[in-house]
């Protein structure tokens, strides 16, 4: 069954402003690069010093923890999306607007550790979810914040939208 999941979607079958995102998703079966991102990204999350948690690389910049969160609200926003689109749902979704939902969360009053187990276990839902899409289903379509998507981009934009964060993670947050 890996092989439906192989498939990169097209650029029609989503928004263009999600391409840089889709392009961060390597070749291959997309399940397997979500379960290789989750446990990259849970061993990055036990590797890091306490202090890392608050930690902002500029001013105006996100925490550490507001990024893993961050990472977590779209996760939960984009699985949500495929499941109506999977599903025929034709109901048009609204945009989700990351400052609005940075606003409301209560990131810095959770821990690192905290986060690492909501992820962990929303991952392995979104992971048993997508990998029980038919290729019949990842072709279906739905309309979000205005712009057609395919299921199949979903998957690969949630692939993608972690990946770029975890980048940045890596690459300006990471405990010296």
């Amino acid at each position: 069954m890996a092989i439906q999941h192989a498939k990169r979607p097209q650029s029609h079958e989503f928004n263009e402003f999600y391409a840089g995102y889709v392009g961060c998703v390597p070749e291959g079966d997309v399940i397997e690069t979500l379960k290789k991102q989750q446990r990259a990204l849970l061993d990055w999350i036990a590797l890091q010093a306490p202090s890392i948690e608050n930690y902002a690389y500029a001013d105006g910049k996100w925490t550490t923890k507001e990024v893993i969160g961050h990472i977590i609200d779209t996760e939960w926003i984009f699985t949500y999306r495929a499941l109506r689109f999977a599903r025929g749902d034709s109901s048009p979704l609204p945009g989700m607007d990351q400052t609005v939902f940075m606003e409301g969360a209560n990131f810095s009053d959770r821990s690192l550790s905290d986060l690492a187990t909501e992820f962990d276990g929303l991952r392995a839902a979104s992971i048993q979810l997508l990998a029980s899409f038919s290729e019949d289903i990842l072709q279906r379509t739905g309309t979000a914040s205005g712009f057609p998507f395919s299921v199949r981009a979903m998957s690969w934009i949630i692939a993608g939208h972690c990946q770029h964060h975890f980048n940045i993670l890596k690459e300006r947050y990471q405990t010296k």
